[in-house]
């Protein structure tokens, strides 16, 4: 600084009175360099928005900030495609979009990132959990920092430089299917030093040494940018009651010294014989001044957004001015910070001037005296040499607050940090959802997380015992799903189960079940798969740590009664939505193998796979019900039974339900003495089993038989269902 340089220069020529003849000189000089028109300081909006701009400033980062930082490299969207359909089914093409970038943070080394946020949502967490799928690479800003590989795989290593002394951060394929299939807009808490930082560390950094600072008070966190080192000083003077003291090679800033008090005798020297008033004066206008100062800065309490505190003055307020503080400040300290610069505003609207003999030569800019009668406090703004008088220009100070400020930070409007956990995959074979006849197989992926933080996962399929997977795209919204604490035991499918219940864990504690009235039922509500039986339940009563005990239940829903003996503890509970279930079509060739699905989520290790056998259960129908068999006079026995359909699950007034297969065949199997003795096929339900076939297959008139009825489909037949022990 000129200020510097010519009084250094000053001083070794012709002693202290040099000195300060340089210093004159130095500040008439500073006042042309460093003039407050035209330069331009750090501001509040620097932060917060992403810029890729060439020739954008970068800040040098102190403390702990919320930054948005400059896009600084970057590569197009990546499309990536999943393909799903079997054989003679119509195909589904789901593309999904990646990105990779580079992100300038901080124009001086940092010591980590902790959470970042992409459109004002949480992308990693604190714990370092990110909820989104992405490499990630963080090169801290060292003079020994390495070239990025990636970058360099694209530029050429000879066209890529290492950002030494540039803290940065670079995503690889972050997955953009969360931010409408474009790079968001990010911002990054970002830890550059490992606590509080002293304002005097702050100036001496931005100088280059030039400024050296003594002060006790520091800040959490500061952003200096722009084109002026003096506009960030500047910024900074708002937070501490400071003085600026020239040391010649060096300035110095300090808390305001003690007062020295100007004698009565020493006022008003002259050079010769003139007479001079010993104090003069003078006040600007009131209708100059601020009645309002609001500061706007960044609250650490609501996760470093703006926040803004006010100091105001007795009156009509008609003068408000507004001030950017990129620093990370309590709310406390923001309205101290405010009503320090309103009260010096009005404190400095009062300057005297003083001629003093040579011997205060020792007095100071940045030096705080006090008038002889008067209660104000003034700080030496400047002093000229002349004839061996000294001139004082002086300004007020503002005297101490009388009680520290208190403000409220506002409510927080933080998005819960919820890491994700590992993926909970349940891959069903479920009966026909929908009244639509399928002409393939088809599974359903259900998925949830261990934690409520989890959003999603990326899946892959083998219909070949896992020798190859294909890709399916991303699972849906979280399931509600479990497993049962204990095994429920057999009911009627007919009607509702009063007598028994079950109790569930469900997998984390956002999940929640409600119950729901009869009306609710009939319309599908509260459709569960437990172990292999789909239930409804009426009613569901939390009974704490994420467990329900589900009752009032409607069995082996969809033709899934065969299920109910084979319940376990711990088996599965999935509820039934078809916004949670992804479907995978299987070839009509793949019925009776085995299907794999893996799931890789932003909280997995490793993948989650499950698989099952291809049962068919969406194109099968549904078993027979209410087998019986009456014996005739002439001793037939007339076997016969309800059909069901898989497109007629609601109930029709005044009409059967829809066959929903091409034709209507059967296949009877009776067994005797725990042996097959005939097998026939009926277009009708109902068949004659004749005494001349009775006796051809050795069956008397008393013995018990069993009979098995499938119903033909156009894939598969349905399960067959057993009548036991039927004496005929």
């Amino acid at each position: 600084m000129a200020t510097l340089i010519l009084t250094a220069v000053g001083t070794a020529l012709g002693g202290p009175i040099g000195g300060a003849i340089g210093a004159l000189i130095g500040q008439s000089v500073d006042r042309r360099m460093l003039a407050p028109k035209g330069r331009r300081g750090p501001r509040l909006g620097d932060l917060t928005v992403q810029t890729s701009t060439y020739g954008s400033a970068i800040p040098k980062l102190f403390g702990r900030m919320r930054v948005a930082g400059t896009v600084i490299w970057a590569t197009d969207l990546k499309e990536d495609r999943a393909i799903s359909g079997g054989k003679g089914q119509p195909s589904t093409t789901e593309y999904s979009y990646s990105a990779s970038f580079a992100v300038a943070l901080s124009a001086r080394p940092i010591v980590a990132v902790h959470r970042i946020w992409a459109d004002g949502k949480l992308l990693r967490g604190a714990a370092g959990d990110w909820k989104t799928q992405t490499g990630f690479r963080l090169y801290l800003g060292g003079e020994d920092q390495a070239v990025d590989p990636l970058i360099a795989s694209a530029e050429g290593l000879g066209g890529t430089p290492a950002y030494r002394g540039t803290a940065y951060a670079v995503f690889e394929h972050l997955q953009l299917a969360d931010f409408g299939n474009r790079i968001p807009s990010l911002t990054f808490e970002v830890e550059a030093d490992q606590s509080a930082v002293p304002l005097g560390t702050v100036a001496d950094e931005l100088s280059q040494g030039a400024v050296r600072g003594e002060l006790p008070a520091s800040v959490e966190g500061f952003a200096a940018s722009g084109d002026s080192v003096r506009g960030a000083l500047e910024a900074l003077s708002s937070l501490a009651a400071l003085s600026v003291v020239d040391q010649g090679e060096q300035l110095l800033l300090r808390s305001l010294p003690a007062a020295a008090l100007l004698s009565e005798d020493a006022l008003g020297a002259t050079a010769g014989s003139e007479l001079r008033a010993r104090v003069e004066l003078d006040r600007e206008a009131p209708g100059t001044l601020p009645d309002e100062i609001a500061i706007s800065y960044y609250e650490p309490s609501r996760d470093y957004q703006a926040g803004l505190q006010r100091a105001r003055r007795g009156g009509p307020g008609r003068r408000v001015e507004s001030i950017d503080l990129p620093a990370a400040l309590s709310a406390d300290g923001a309205k101290a910070a405010a009503e320090r610069l309103l009260a010096r505003a009005w404190a400095e609207r009062v300057h005297a001037t003083v001629a003093l003999p040579i011997r205060h030569m020792t007095l100071r800019p940045g030096s705080a005296v006090r008038l002889p009668g008067r209660a104000e406090l003034f700080r030496i703004a400047s002093w000229t040499l002349a004839h061996m008088v000294l001139e004082l220009k002086l300004v007020g100070v503002p005297t101490a607050p009388a009680a520290p400020a208190t403000a409220s930070p506002g409510r927080p409007s933080a998005e819960a940090d919820q890491q994700a956990g590992e993926t909970l995959l349940e891959l069903l074979d479920l009966p026909p959802l929908q009244e639509t006849a399928l002409a393939a197989p088809m599974l359903w992926i259900a998925a949830a997380g261990t934690e409520p933080g989890w959003r999603k996962a990326q899946l892959l399929t083998s219909l070949d015992a896992g020798a190859s997977f294909r890709p399916l795209g991303m699972t849906a919204k979280p399931a509600v799903m479990g497993v049962a604490i204990e095994a429920l035991g057999e009911g009627e499918p007919a009607l509702f189960d009063r007598r028994l219940s079950v109790d569930v864990a469900l997998a984390n504690l956002s999940m929640w079940l409600e119950s729901r009235d009869d009306d609710a039922l009939v319309n599908g509500a509260n459709l569960a798969m437990l172990g292999d039986e789909l239930i409804q339940f009426g009613a569901a009563q939390p009974i704490g740590g994420g467990h329900f005990r589900i009752s009032r239940l409607l069995r082996g829903r969809r033709g899934t009664e065969w299920a109910m003996a084979t319940h376990a503890a711990g088996e599965r509970f999935v509820l039934i939505d078809a916004a949670t279930l992804v479907p995978f079509q299987a070839p009509l060739s793949a019925l009776g193998t085995t299907a794999r699905v893996l799931a890789a989520g932003v909280g997995d290790t490793v993948a989650t796979v499950r698989e099952t056998v291809i049962s068919g259960a969406a194109v099968r129908p549904p078993s027979p019900v209410h087998i019986t068999a009456a014996r005739g006079e002439d001793g037939t026995v007339r076997v016969r039974w309800v059909r069901r359909s898989r497109t007629g699950w609601a109930w029709l007034d005044g009409g059967d339900a829809p066959l929903g297969e091409e034709n209507e065949r059967y296949r009877l199997t009776i067994l005797h003495a725990g042996l097959a003795v005939r097998t026939v096929e009926t277009p009708i339900a109902e068949y004659d089993y004749t005494i001349a076939a009775q006796a051809a297959d050795g069956v008397g008139a008393s013995d018990p038989v069993q009979l098995h009825i499938a119903q033909m489909g156009v894939v598969a037949p349905s399960l067959p269902v057993a009548r036991r022990n039927i004496t005929i």
